[in-house]
């Protein structure tokens, strides 16, 4: 028997994984259903009744590689090496679980590179889905719990799945024809053409307004509203050079600079730390980050106040500003509101909580 994490030891009972399918469905459930078992825990991510991402834990990144690798196929803008290339920027925290959902950032990473497309992405997920899925249906003891709040929250969302039509696509019997089961495929497949699944639906890159219901009784399930195919869009060309984003740290303390650029890929971002904030203004002005990472408590001149005299600039009204502090009481966040600061980072943050925030700001 494997041997668990402290943390994950638990009150194990029989489940059915169906039933706890069908009461995650409802239009109101938003967040994340989390079964945990003796062989690993699975990740079940709803908004609003749909599936927006599921994975396992004992198999993040195997199941992302493989299906990038028949991706790669169709795609040519997806480089011989990206499985390295990930794989260095982001299972680097699996172990300690400094990151929380890597695989999810790395597919967020893939599409700001545009390396794949959102519409490929949502396929992507799809088929990640399906595997996970599969595997939980099997599950017959474990527990779980639903989580309303998620790391996905304000994450970007390529696909709203319909929960129900990807249950029947795992039920289909392996032993049936080929033939037959590509057929139930194309019914429900967004490949589609001549029938329009109702399985998915392709997101605009927008942020959304969160709601936390509770976890409701069984509902009946609902397809998804708005059928649109993907797969017949022509492949995308090779983009330019990869974009490198330029990173501005103000911070008086040299370990916290230092931390933000350990944390931080060369090969996405380019790390800049000042720490003294009246020569950070005048360097601002000069590299024209794209995002600004700005600690509040600074001599000279606090955050809140640079903050604000870099809005009043027109280069910078809409440049993310992250305001990093220790403080994170009520005041501190409406202080920060007021002088249009973008988002706001506590210390001490993980590399997870980093990565977090700048990829809610550049995706």
């Amino acid at each position: 028997m494997k041997t668990l994490p402290i943390s994950r030891y638990r009150f194990f009972q029989k489940l059915q994984p169906l039933s706890l399918l069908k009461k995650i469905t409802g239009k109101s459930v938003t967040g994340c259903l989390q079964v945990f078992s003796t062989s690993g825990s699975w990740s079940i991510y709803m908004d609003e009744g749909k599936l927006i991402y599921a994975c396992y834990s004992e198999k993040m990144f195997e199941p992302l590689y493989r299906n990038l690798q028949r991706l790669s196929q169709q795609i040519s803008t997806l480089p011989d090496g990206i499985k390295e290339q990930l794989r260095a920027i982001f299972e680097t925290g699996i172990e300690n679980q400094a990151i929380p959902n890597p695989d999810y950032l790395a597919i967020c990473w893939l599409v700001n590179q545009k390396y794949i497309s959102p519409s490929q992405a949502a396929i992507l997920i799809e088929q990640l889905a399906l595997e996970v899925l599969e595997s939980f249906l099997n599950l017959e003891e474990g527990s779980y719990e639903f989580i309303p709040e998620s790391f996905l929250d304000d994450m970007p969302k390529f696909c709203h799945l319909n929960l129900r039509l990807l249950v029947e696509r795992c039920q289909t019997p392996r032993s049936v024809g080929v033939s037959e089961r590509e057929a139930v495929y194309r019914q429900t497949s967004p490949s589609s053409q001549s029938h329009p699944s109702q399985l998915f639906q392709i997101n605009q890159l927008q942020p959304k307004v969160k709601t936390t219901p509770e976890l409701p009784r069984t509902n009946g399930y609902k397809p998804a509203a708005y059928p649109i195919n993907t797969r017949d869009q022509g492949i995308i060309q090779p983009p330019a050079d990869k974009k490198i984003y330029t990173i501005f740290c103000i911070d008086d303390s040299p370990t916290v600079l230092n931390a933000i650029k350990s944390y931080l890929d060369e090969q996405t971002f380019s790390v800049v730390g000042i720490s003294d904030s009246l020569e950070a203004l005048m360097q601002i002005i000069h590299i024209k980050p794209d995002i600004i990472l700005l600690n509040i408590s600074m001599p000279n001149l606090n955050g809140y106040e640079l903050c604000s005299l870099l809005r009043k600039h027109s280069h910078f009204k809409n440049t993310p500003v992250i305001m990093v502090s220790e403080k994170v009481g009520f005041i501190d966040r409406a202080k920060a509101r007021m002088v249009r600061a973008s988002g706001y980072l506590s210390k001490s943050f993980t590399q997870g909580d980093l990565l977090k925030v700048i990829f809610q700001h550049i995706v």
